[in-house]
């Protein structure tokens, strides 16, 4: 396989990659009740980077060494997958409790049936300006480059074995640089498109924000499980 298209491959299975589950569910829970479309751009691709910083030097190491990664660890490591997403599901759960958002239905005396969503937080000036501040300052990069990280680390041993199809040492890090380039480009833009419905709730009825946002949170918890169960065999 000529080099070019190698790199191409790469790119075209690390967007590919980008969009399993386990990684949309870490990239929505981070991105819960936050709906600015730069903050949102930013934390996929942050997700990104971090993902291709641990494969490439993960793989890179091993692949110098001549060494891979034993099924025990690669379960160990995924096992850390579905701890981190149940520790953003169960986040985003303690967010919207904190806020004590609540749902509460009522009838008018025409018959017509409304749902309204409220918090019984303060909503003084001072902490309006405080949450608009912290808002700007804060917006998650940090967290996105570690979680992308911790997804980098479980995938590693998936990528020794394509990357070791590679007839050159400098070819498959080249894929593996190609790969995590696809993953970055991939999360961008998939974030890219996630923003508009995310600021379409954000604007529209606050019982269908709350809704989501909880659903978004369940999925994680659900999904951190299940990644929990898959492995749980091979570390006992």
């Amino acid at each position: 396989m000529e080099y070019y298209t190698l790199l191409l491959l790469g790119c075209i299975v690390g967007m590919q990659h980008a969009l399993e589950a386990d990684h949309l569910a870490a990239v929505a829970a981070m991105s819960a009740g936050k709906t600015s479309r730069k903050a949102v751009m930013l934390r996929g691709g942050i997700w990104g980077l971090g993902h291709t910083i641990t494969l490439l030097s993960i793989c890179g190491i091993l692949l110098v060494f001549g060494e891979s990664i034993s099924p025990q660890t690669e379960s160990l490591l995924e096992f850390f997958v579905g701890i981190m997403l149940i520790l953003l599901g169960a986040n985003v759960l303690a967010s919207i409790w904190k806020r004590k958002l609540h749902i509460h239905f009522h009838q008018h005396r025409d018959g017509v049936t409304h749902i309204h969503a409220h918090s019984h937080l303060s909503n003084n000036s001072s902490d309006t300006r405080d949450l608009h501040k912290h808002e700007h300052t804060n917006i998650g990069l940090k967290r996105a480059l570690l979680i992308g990280m911790v997804h980098g680390a479980a995938g590693s041993a998936g990528m020794l074995v394509l990357a070791a199809a590679a007839n050159s040492l400098g070819n498959a890090l080249g894929f593996i640089i190609a790969f995590g380039a696809g993953s970055i480009l991939g999360m961008t833009v998939l974030s890219f498109v996630a923003s508009y419905p995310l600021q379409a709730l954000d604007r529209g009825a606050r019982w269908l924000n709350l809704i989501t946002t909880t659903s978004i949170g369940c999925i994680a918890l659900i999904i951190g499980s299940l990644r929990l169960l898959e492995n749980w065999s091979a570390l006992s």
